[in-house]
């Protein structure tokens, strides 16, 4: 059947080189049954095809693959919030390629489910299977919310906080969960402090110390049926830094925050280790690596610091993408 149907396709586009005309027509009422499926050419599955070196793929899938997902709160409420996926499974010499749509498919399996790093086991086993692949790989990326109450006025605003699932299954269908989290913050810096206060106590001139927006990219690895939520990845940093930047301010919020700055001054290495002091103490995080920058007002550079656990085998601080961190 497939034979005859590729001939007769030759034909046609042998006819269509000789000025013979085909239908240029969509056929709206077309439906397609078993037996003409099977007709259909399967040019992944073709390793005749196979073009240049015949070795085998880490990685291929699919990238920006955007769909409404359900996460739970830590109140167990469950939000939906616009999610990106990045899906991919290695490839073994001999094959030309996989089915990308099989890992779509295999996301609208669990499309009604809150969505856990737990979750995302299930579905790396899922779409390993029906893909293929000795490896999978899965990346979901979307805007968190929590409602930040204001130092001192009573006001309430929402603060976004760019998050990461990672999921990981290997061919011995061992899986690791990560989550990746963004925490923005200002960095009053201490040397700046010092000098500003030398200026007025000494000479009796006015002097304010420079401070700037600041941002840590955490990246947790979760133990194995360990369950750490984003609000706790958020206390951490919040814990460790105190210097959140604000939603909802009034001038009295806004005295408080210079306050607080002044209670919290610290360079980029003090930020790396605070962070790292918290999570630490997290006996739930299995590894964990910590990139901040500082964009520093007083140069035209910035500031930056990268510090992980140290667990063999895990994260190794070679974190160097820093143009991310612009916030």
């Amino acid at each position: 059947m497939t034979t005859d149907l590729n001939n007769r396709l030759y034909l046609h586009k042998v006819n269509g080189e000789k000025g013979l005309s085909l239908k240029q027509a969509y056929q709206r009422d077309f439906r397609v049954t078993e037996q003409y499926r099977e007709t259909l050419p399967d040019m992944q599955n073709a390793s005749e095809a196979l073009q240049g070196a015949n070795v085998a793929i880490q990685k291929v899938g699919i990238s920006n693959f955007k769909l409404p997902l359900k996460y739970r709160t830590h109140t167990g409420e469950a939000i939906t919030l616009e999610t990106s996926v990045t899906g991919s499974v290695s490839l073994q010499p001999d094959l030309k390629g996989i089915n990308m749509s099989r890992i779509m498919r295999s996301f609208y399996d669990y499309q009604d489910d809150v969505f856990t790093l737990e979750t995302l086991g299930r579905i790396l086993q899922s779409y390993k299977q029906d893909v293929g692949g000795q490896d999978a790989h899965l990346r979901l990326t979307f805007s968190y919310p929590l409602l930040q109450k204001s130092l001192r006025s009573e006001l309430f605003g929402w603060q976004y906080y760019d998050v990461v699932f990672e999921g990981r299954i290997d061919a011995e269908n061992r899986v690791r969960t990560f989550i990746h989290f963004d925490f923005v913050y200002s960095s009053a810096c201490p040397c700046s402090a010092e000098l500003a206060e030398h200026a007025r106590e000494v000479r009796e001139i006015y002097s304010i110390p420079h401070s700037q927006r600041s941002k840590a990219r955490v990246f947790v690895e979760v133990q194995p049926g360990a369950e750490v939520t984003i609000e706790d990845v958020q206390m951490h940093c919040l814990t460790a830094l105190q210097t959140e930047t604000q939603v909802m301010v009034k001038r009295e919020d806004e005295q408080a925050f210079a306050e607080m700055n002044g209670a919290a001054i610290k360079f980029v290495e003090d930020a790396a280790r605070l962070i790292y002091e918290q999570l630490d103490q997290d006996a739930r995080i299995k590894d964990f690596e910590i990139a901040c920058a500082h964009l520093e007002s007083l140069h035209s550079h910035d500031a930056v610091s990268v510090i992980a656990k140290g667990v063999p085998g895990g994260y190794r601080a070679d974190f160097a993408d820093f143009k991310s961190l612009i916030c």
